[in-house]
């Protein structure tokens, strides 16, 4: 379905701001939602529905803020939180549909095969096949994958992420140093495969990036610095002008 003339198209599934160009910037963030439908009882307090765990917070406006400024050309955002299925694992993967997060159970997700089926066929399937789609429509010069973090974790409150930003990536490694290089420039601390590697995970880029040999960045935002909407503003100042940098490497 598409909705305003074009500037924004939504399903189910997805949601995606701005048109896709080809040679252009594209933006995707697997966990850019809490919503979860009122059919699917994931057997957790909604209250939770605000916590890291059921969404990556702050991605979604950051996202939209870049788009508008034109430094993105459209971002595809998912449309359903990530304990409803997360979309930035492998199909076959324990925890595409999680039945625990930083310490708190879902169970509502301990399902049988069909219902997993079900689930995956209704949410996680929809949401790949039209990135896919989009890609073979317009293929990207450059392809960023947007995700935010928690200054710690619950379950391990000892262990500090100093970083402010995190750059991510698997075996294709084109975008990261002129990614890390103007993050730094923006006095900024930067975690080379911090606090996740891309080694580890990276299942959205893996199938839609490298899968296409379409250069990518990985980026994770610490969640304190875009909880509001002066810090959004500020952190997509600063991915703008990193957008900027890094396509003007990958013409070089």
């Amino acid at each position: 379905m598409v909705v305003d003339g074009g500037d924004i198209a939504m399903s189910e599934a997805w949601r995606q701001i701005g048109e896709a160009r080809a040679g252009g910037i594209l933006l995707i963030a697997d966990h850019a939602s809490a919503f979860v439908p009122g059919d699917v009882d994931l057997g957790i307090d909604r209250a939770l529905l605000a916590n890291h765990i059921a969404i990556d917070i702050g991605v979604a406006e950051v996202a939209a803020l870049l788009v508008e400024s034109g430094a993105v050309d459209a971002a595809i955002l998912g449309g359903v939180s990530r304990l409803v299925v997360d979309c930035n694992r492998e199909e076959d993967a324990p925890g595409v549909l999680p039945i625990a997060s930083d310490g708190h159970a879902v169970p509502g997700n301990a399902l049988g095969d069909a219902a997993r089926e079900a689930r995956l066929a209704r949410f996680f399937r929809p949401y790949h096949a039209h990135i896919a789609a989009t890609i073979a429509a317009q293929r990207p010069a450059m392809i960023v994958s947007l995700h935010s973090f928690t200054p710690s974790l619950a379950a391990h409150p000892d262990q500090a992420r100093p970083w402010h930003v995190g750059v991510l990536y698997n075996e294709d490694d084109r975008l990261a140093a002129a990614a890390i290089a103007a993050l730094e420039a923006e006095d900024m601390i930067v975690g080379d495969q911090q606090p996740y590697s891309g080694k580890l995970l990276n299942a959205t880029m893996n199938r839609h990036a490298e899968g296409n040999g379409i250069p990518y960045v990985g980026i994770e935002m610490r969640q304190d610095l875009v909880g509001d909407a002066a810090g959004q503003a500020h952190f997509a100042e600063r991915l703008s002008r990193m957008c900027s940098k890094v396509a003007l490497n990958l013409a070089g």
